[in-house]
């Protein structure tokens, strides 16, 4: 196959383009309109995307790593199993977006938006998700290990089986959402807010780093002052 690198399409529109397995690597594609294009299986890595719209496309198995997709528009594309590690995906749109067993460890999401994306299975090892928006997101079996959500709204957000230790979610909001066998080990919980959380049990907060002003429910809470009452300390 040969390769087109470093080539430069700024602006272009190629909404519905097929343009299946192409190698992109390193390409300037600023503000570039790809609207329900097919790009399955492209290399894409290096390339510049910021602020492009590809709302709709099909990335199945792209390899986007260490990709300049800021302010880009994803939503409601499938990326799944795709590469996307050392990305910079700051505000970035991947709502409703397929993201299952994709590759992001490294990758920067700072106040992205997932609401509603499905990242069953996903590596995010080390990313940060500072002010993100994972609103009723799918997270089943992920793996964040010491990932850094400060401030992420996780409202309705699936947790189960998710590997959580040693992150950071200081004052996240995780209401309503389900923590059943989530492994938060070590794990960062200063502020975060837990009421009406589901499946969150005295075993798995019993490990945390700390509970320093964690809201919970009041039974749980109770639970834990009385059994574990240096986690409460700053």
């Amino acid at each position: 196959m040969q390769e087109i690198l470093k080539i430069n399409i700024n602006k272009a529109n190629l909404t519905g383009i097929n343009l299946n397995e192409g190698n992109f690597k390193r390409a300037n594609l600023i503000g570039v309109e790809l609207i329900e294009a097919d790009l399955k299986g492209f290399h894409l890595k290096g390339a510049n995307l910021r602020e492009a719209n590809l709302e709709g496309a099909n990335l199945d198995g792209v390899n986007l790593r260490e990709a300049n997709l800021k302010w880009t528009n994803l939503k409601k594309t499938n990326l799944e199993g795709a590469d996307l590690r050392e990305a910079n995906l700051v505000g970035i749109d991947l709502s409703e977006a397929n993201l299952r067993k994709a590759k992001l460890d490294g990758a920067n999401l700072e106040g992205a938006i997932l609401r509603g994306a499905n990242l069953e299975g996903a590596t995010l090892r080390g990313v940060n998700l500072e002010g993100a928006n994972l609103n009723w997101t799918m997270l089943r079996g992920a793996n964040l290990l010491e990932s850094y959500l400060l401030w992420t709204n996780l409202t309705g957000a699936n947790l189960e089986w998710t590997n959580l230790m040693k992150v950071n979610l200081g004052w996240a909001n995780l209401r309503w959402a389900n923590l059943e066998g989530a492994n938060l080990e070590g794990a960062n919980l200063e502020g975060a807010k837990f009421r009406d959380a589901h499946y969150l049990t005295f075993d798995q907060l019993s490990k945390v780093k700390t509970l320093y002003d964690t809201k919970l429910n009041v039974e749980l809470l109770n639970s834990l002052r009385k059994e574990h009452a240096h986690l409460f300390n700053r």
